[in-house]
């Protein structure tokens, strides 16, 4: 049995994070080439998602590829022309999930992965390849991305506003802790 693959990514159009940690972005763009010399194509993702959907199953929202650390839903996994977008929710519930809109509003965490398996591809080079098919696993949130170019986004409004005010108060209470 083939190893399950990671493909990371980090794109000009983003991740946003929205009311309620709901998330939204592309998890993988369409012929680029990332820093392992591959290249997904389009309809690379078509017939695991037909198979996930069929058997009533759903891609994992992972932190960091970690089967253990579930941090959310997708709630909508599809192809379009430009790639592999997600929407789901990061769970508020869970430890991790509330970490990660925390560092997503603050601008640390940016990336995102996909956790694959190749099902078909063809070399493109010495050590590149053309994913034809792939049977996707799961979408993780990650620090390292493999598109450096590409960037995540995340818009300030409520939940995560509110973090951010909470470790301003936080920060500011240390502050005149320290001075006196």
């Amino acid at each position: 049995m083939t190893e399950l693959e990671t493909k990371f990514a980090r794109f000009d159009t983003g991740l946003s994070v929205e009311n309620d940690g709901q998330i939204a972005g592309y998890a993988s763009l369409f012929g680029r080439v990332d820093q392992g010399g591959d290249v997904v194509q389009a309809g690379a993702y078509g017939a695991s998602l037909a198979a996930l959907k069929a058997s009533g199953r759903q891609v994992k929202m992972l932190w960091q590829h970690d089967p253990g650390q579930l941090i959310g839903i997708w709630d909508e996994v599809r192809e379009d022309a430009k790639g592999l977008w997600v929407k789901g929710r990061l769970l508020e519930s869970v430890a991790k999930g509330r970490e990660a809109a925390a560092l997503i509003a603050a601008g640390a965490l940016d990336g995102l992965s996909i956790g694959y398996r190749t099902k078909r591809a063809s070399k493109t080079g010495k050590s590149g390849r053309l994913l034809q098919e792939v049977e996707l696993w799961e979408v993780s949130l990650v620090t390292f991305p493999m598109l450096p170019t590409a960037r995540l986004m995340a818009k300030e409004e409520t939940p995560l506003k509110m973090l951010r005010d909470v470790a301003a108060v936080f920060e500011q209470a240390g502050q005149e802790m320290a001075r006196r």
